[in-house]
């Protein structure tokens, strides 16, 4: 049975309060124009075929209450994860974005790209009116990151050093261009980018860490990694957990909040359960992403 509001927000704030935390930040939440929004939801209504589970979207409500929602749970940033799939949208997506910033002070100022012609004028665009954060999605774009075009966006981010969220790994479902291969080159171009693994790489999880561990601007996020429904999907290896702790400060808090099967607590909950210890996840549930984003106290 899902949880009534406010005691699941009791919940996640008790957790917060015995840590010492003032709350949390989320680096990968979703907020994106309704009609695209509306269009995620069906393909995770249909998700099922792909993965041989359900997927229900557990908050699927209007713009204002998930925002609301997320200050419940004493959220103090979180982010605006939005993607193109087609050249075009890149543009408008980012001018969206950015309104939506403009009017949700807590929302870190996201914006993303596609391989397309003029893709890096798009990003330096985006840089220039305050983003602070960029979404890319192999998967969904399916586009491989080494292609041509976007060679001067990965340098204005590297340049920059402004992290950028990448959905690289295989799951839920492999792309063309998902995997180590594909991100790992990317990498040996570009050494000095802040790149966000999103997923912890699932299910690939231990070449993704490899990644972390030779490349020091290379972070994960723990969106959805260690949830009873994903470790049915695509279990993490206990045997890197020792790996996961040695890079606590390059691990950070992501949800994937709405677009998730169970309770936003659950993935806190999922966290804590890994028995790495109550500074780590200090680390990872706050200090990591609010010393790389400047979320003040």
């Amino acid at each position: 049975m899902a949880l009534r509001a406010a005691e699941e927000a009791g919940a996640v704030r008790a957790l917060t309060e015995r840590l010492g935390l003032p709350g949390l930040v989320d680096v990968h939440t979703h907020f994106m124009p309704k009609n695209v929004l509306d269009k995620v939801w069906a393909y995770f209504d249909a998700v099922g075929p792909l993965t041989g589970m359900e997927w229900p979207i557990t908050y699927r409500e209007e713009e204002d209450r998930r925002v609301e929602l997320l200050r419940g749970f004493g959220v103090r940033a979180f982010t605006a994860m939005l993607y193109p799939h087609k050249p075009g949208m890149a543009a408008w997506l980012n001018a969206w974005a950015a309104d939506f910033a403009a009017r949700t002070p807590d929302c870190l100022h996201t914006a993303t790209f596609f391989p397309e012609p003029g893709a890096d004028g798009h990003v330096r665009d985006a840089l220039s009116g305050g983003a602070r954060i960029f979404k890319a999605h192999l998967q969904v774009g399916g586009y491989d990151p080494n292609d041509p075009l976007l060679d001067g966006v990965w340098g204005l981010l590297a340049e920059s050093g402004t992290p950028v969220v990448v959905h690289c790994g295989s799951g839920p479902a492999p792309g063309a261009f998902t995997g180590p291969g594909p991100t790992g080159r990317l990498l040996a171009r570009h050494p000095r980018l802040r790149l966000v693994v999103a997923h912890m790489g699932m299910p690939e999880y231990e070449d993704f860490l490899g990644l972390a561990e030779r490349y020091e601007g290379v972070h994960l996020d723990t969106t959805m990694a260690f949830t009873d429904f994903s470790e049915r999907l695509a279990p993490f290896p206990p045997g890197a957990l020792p790996r996961l702790a040695a890079l606590r400060e390059r691990i950070l808090l992501g949800s994937d909040f709405p677009n998730i099967p169970y309770p936003y607590l659950h993935q806190l909950q999922a966290l804590e359960g890994l028995g790495l210890g109550d500074d780590w996840l200090r680390a990872v549930l706050h200090d990591n992403a609010a010393a790389l984003f400047h979320v003040k106290p």
